[in-house]
């Protein structure tokens, strides 16, 4: 095997959304960072691929992911203008409630104690100031204008390409399962190359348990997630901003977005899918899954009943067993990190997930946040963040 490269001060594993922000963070900060992928800057296997994610403050109770997601969209929005690429789309986010209003209740005290406006509507105001949507089973709902969506692939390919510009190095490269049992000293490519670190950050997400199958493959669930893209009628404006919004209906655990730059109104189930390996998973989306969607467009916006369906994926899923995010440090490894459980909703968190982990990497931040640490991932999943 060859001998290891020249030291640096920290190595990433996986390039995407949560390596490519910590890699960021770490290069702004004149430290010498490697960021490697297998497959290349949110790849069409990684959970950060696909042409778009939605921004969000709204997460119920839950403070501390509104915080992160306002401190996000604040970072993505100067990134986007510093690097002049126009890739955040502020369509508003709307959310839907059905009898159970109990989450937007608690989203919209969240909300506003953090200082954040929102419009709130009953159904017949919704009817109003919607009338492409047809809200069946829905009661009420509220608006986050300043929310919306992320252009996700470009967006970390960008990310990527800045954290270069500042110093970081990006090599194409599989990395084999690190082995031994105290610090570590180097990692090991499958091509034989070896490279050496002070620190190490897996953050390869659904890739996680197969990497550290011992301590993560019964706390990593990575799902099958099919995502779908309607057509809309010629010279319609009523499914593009700023006439439709990105919407989430957590009763129906479904979510959509207008049709933006052309791709169609993108629809996906929120519901977790059927658990998978995100190397063989096939990414042909199934005849009964495109049925439902069908019917779902067809009782959600009548006027796209026939509507054709233009583009369909398959993603995956990284979940932990509620949801909340894995960032701690390898039980054997001390200078080994994981950053993973995006969980469906991780995207939006870049910035702040790598801020916090470039923090605690160097020794800058304050306590480690308990809700992360992989102490308290189990093994059955009960979903409690969405």
């Amino acid at each position: 095997m060859a001998n290891p490269s020249s030291n640096y001060d920290v190595a990433v594993v996986g390039a995407g959304v949560f390596g490519a922000w910590t890699a960021w963070h770490l290069a702004r900060r004149r430290r010498r960072v490697l960021l490697v992928d297998a497959y290349g800057p949110a790849h069409a296997r990684a959970s950060s691929g696909g042409e778009s994610r939605i921004i969000r403050m709204g997460y119920g109770a839950d403070e501390i992911y509104t915080r992160w997601a306002l401190r996000s969209l604040g970072q993505w929005k100067e990134f986007f203008t510093a690097v002049q690429q126009p890739l955040f789309h502020q369509t508003g986010v709307l959310w839907l409630a059905g009898e159970n209003g109990t989450y937007l209740k608690q989203s919209q005290e969240t909300l506003w104690r953090c200082g954040l406006s929102i419009e709130h509507m009953d159904r017949s105001a919704l009817e109003r100031r919607f009338p492409q949507f047809s809200f069946e089973g829905v009661t009420a709902g509220f608006l986050e204008p300043q929310s919306g969506v992320l252009m996700a692939r470009r967006a970390v390919v960008a990310v990527v390409q800045d954290a270069v510009r500042h110093g970081a190095e990006y090599r194409a490269a599989a990395i084999e399962p690190p082995r031994g049992s105290s610090r570590l000293d180097a990692i090991a490519t499958t091509s034989g190359d070896q490279f050496s670190a002070g620190a190490y950050v897996f953050a390869c997400g659904a890739w996680l348990g197969k990497l550290f199958p011992e301590v993560l493959s019964s706390r990593i669930f990575p799902s099958r997630q099919e995502v779908y893209y309607f057509g809309v009628p010629r010279g319609d404006l009523r499914f593009a901003p700023p006439a439709m919004p990105t919407w989430l209906f957590q009763a129906d655990e479904v979510y959509g977005m207008p049709d933006l730059e052309g791709r169609g109104v993108k629809i996906a189930v929120d519901h977790h899918g059927e658990r998978v390996d995100p190397d063989t998973l096939s990414r042909i989306v199934s005849a009964q899954s495109a049925e439902r969607m069908r019917a779902y467009m067809a009782k959600r916006f009548p006027a796209l009943q026939n509507a054709p369906v233009v583009e369909t994926r398959v993603c995956q899923y990284e979940n932990t067993w509620n949801g909340d995010f894995l960032i701690d440090r390898h039980p054997r490894h001390a200078n080994l990190w994981f950053a993973g459980g995006g969980s469906g909703h991780g995207f939006k968190h870049g910035p702040a997930l790598g801020e916090y982990l470039a923090k605690l990497i160097l020794g800058e931040g304050a306590a480690p946040e308990p809700r992360f640490s992989l102490a308290t991932k189990l093994t059955v999943q009960k979903r409690a963040v969405f």
